[in-house]
């Protein structure tokens, strides 16, 4: 199990880091109180290897039980578990600039000038800055920069957790699906439509499979895409993408949009990604499908 604590300045990015952790699969909790972490450990262990990577945020809003996290987590080292302790932090400047612009009182001075409680705060956090184990200064950092800081952190070095792909095929005469990355037209393929025996069955009919499949253009297609795509994906990962959609359109959507949307999915399933297929427009009529 992987056990992550964020914790450091209040306006220096933990909100963005959460976020960024969730979608490397982190199971993530906000402002849990220092008491309750061995508590939280327990449960974790007992879900059976269901949750391997968490991440808990934990500051100065617990107020004084804020005090504790650093005996609290000793305590979870003499049960043998390993924590690693992420410290953000921002220049006076950088903070001050964000608490206006987002018009937020600082936790330590609701009544007072923020700087005063910027003051207090990195006081307060002195040790605990001393323990941890990464310290990141975003005051210079875009929400994309910290991000592709903390994949280089937490992603687990052969694994591509951060990045899900789906595959969804689709029908032109539908609409392109909104939230697709990438769009590619298959339409130049041999249509089973046309085919009497074929047309009544979706491209999940192995008949069907194996009429789109036997062509060259078929396959030359499928192997350029493939490569194509293995291509796209370490580049995804290194902006901070954690979803990427792809999107195999046909004129009806379920004939050869949903068999080169089947085979990219087990072609990179094989190189180890993270994907799923989804056929939006499969059951859709394709009465008055058009010659393409």
């Amino acid at each position: 199990m992987r056990f992550v604590v964020i914790t450091g300045l209040s306006g220096a990015g933990k909100t963005e880091a959460v976020r960024s952790l969730e979608d490397l699969g982190f199971f993530c909790v906000d402002n849990l109180p220092p008491v309750l972490i061995a508590k939280f450990a327990e449960l974790c262990y007992q879900t059976g290897g269901k949750i391997r990577k968490i991440a808990l945020v934990i500051d100065i809003r617990g107020g004084e039980f804020f005090d504790e996290l650093l005996s609290r987590l000793d305590d979870l080292e003499e049960e043998g578990i390993r924590w690693e302790m992420l410290f953000l932090e921002a220049s006076d400047q950088t903070l001050i600039k964000r608490f206006k612009e987002s018009r937020r009182r600082h936790p330590l001075s609701p009544d007072d000038r923020v700087i005063k409680g910027i003051e207090e705060e990195r006081q307060r956090l002195k040790g605990i800055r001393e323990r941890a184990d990464y310290i990141l200064d975003t005051s210079s950092m875009r929400p994309r920069q910290l991000k592709e800081e903390l994949v280089n952190l937490f992603e687990v070095e052969g694994t591509r957790e951060g990045l899900l792909v789906s595959v969804v095929s689709f029908g032109y005469k539908h609409g392109i699906p909104l939230d697709a990355d990438l769009v590619f037209d298959v339409r130049f393929l041999p249509n089973p439509y046309y085919n009497e025996v074929l047309k009544d069955h979706s491209g999940e009919n192995l008949a069907v499979r194996d009429y789109v499949m036997k062509w060259k253009d078929t396959k030359k297609f499928l192997n350029m895409l493939g490569e194509f795509i293995e291509f796209l994906i370490p580049r995804y990962i290194q902006e901070g993408k954690s979803n990427l959609v792809i999107g195999i359109g046909c004129t009806g959507g379920r004939h050869r949009s949903v068999i080169i949307a089947n085979e990219l999915t087990d072609l990179l399933k094989q190189e180890g990604h993270r994907v799923i297929a989804d056929h939006r427009d499969i059951d859709k009529s394709a009465a008055g499908e058009d010659v393409k």
